[in-house]
Parts: C-alpha cells; structure tokens; sequence
C-alpha cells in the first residue's frame, strides 16, 4: 500500500495549474524518478482536464490508480498510489483535511501535539528543579552564616556579666 503523489491543482477556462504537488518516488530506481515524478505531473494535469467540475473518478493504469476530485470552485486534487491503497482513504484525503482523513493520521497529530506539551511541562519543571537547587544552595549558606554569627555573638556576650 503505497501513495506515490498528492497534487492540488486549478482548473482553468484555458488550462489546468498545478498549485503544489508532493510526490515519494523513493521506490524508483534513482534514474527513472525524474521520468516519473514528470509522468504523474502530466497525468495529474490531463485528469483534471477531462474530469468535469463538482465530480470525482478513479483512473486505472497498469498497477496504479488514480484518484480525482474537481471541487466546484475549479479547486482539484488528485492522488496517484497503487492498486492497495483503499479508494476510501484517497478520496477522504481529497475532500477534507488531510489530519481528518485518516484515522491514524489523526491520532499521530494527537500524539505529536502530545509529545510537544509534555515536552514543554518537563522544560518547565527542569527549570524549577534548578531554581530549587538554588534555594537549597542558598538556605545551606545561610544556615552557615546564622551558626557563625551565633557564635561569634555569643564569644562576644560572654565577656560581660549581667549584674
């Protein structure tokens, strides 16, 4: 189960505009990426094209699949993976948030937001922890002082006798 493109694209009255496109073709070898990110490009443009505004259609290509949404306000998305990716998931993904279309997806944002406030808590706490030590380091310093000053008060009071 594999997604190898997310595209976002306009449609024009004169032509399609690709607006942003993010693509893994890690699974290609290292020459023929360039080929194929090309290739999905053009396929992403040319579905868009011949699919009407307000409909969404699924494109078989050999071991790929080709997933399109065209919004009415021209707005189109369009996702390439192979034939495992559950069209569900693709055309969830096309027609809302992308943390909502997937539940794991949504669950890895819930974590990662997670992550970051306990992060925060244990920077919090560590900084208290250090102005702790502090105050320890400074009451040791202070009950040092009291004790020599109690001392020294007292070798000082017992010179004189109280009549």
């Amino acid at each position: 189960m594999k997604l190898y493109s997310l595209s976002v694209l306009y449609k024009g009255e004169a032509k399609v505009v690709l607006l942003k496109a993010a693509y893994d073709v890690s699974s290609f070898s290292f020459f023929q990426r360039s080929s194929v990110q090309e290739f999905m490009t053009f396929t992403s443009q040319l579905i868009v094209e011949r699919s009407s505004k307000g409909t969404r259609a699924s494109v078989k290509e050999q071991d790929y699949l080709c997933h399109v949404y065209v919004r009415n306000d021209s707005l189109a998305g369009v996702v390439i993976a192979d034939n495992e990716y559950p069209s569900r998931v693709a055309f969830t993904l096309l027609e809302k948030n992308p943390r909502e279309a997937d539940p794991m997806t949504k669950v890895q944002a819930e974590l990662d937001e997670t992550k970051i406030i306990l992060h925060n808590t244990m920077e919090s706490l560590l900084e208290r922890g250090e102005k702790l030590d502090d105050l320890v380091s400074k009451s040791e310093v202070l009950g040092t002082q009291s004790k020599a000053f109690y001392k020294t008060a007292r070798k000082q009071n017992s010179c004189c006798a109280i009549m």
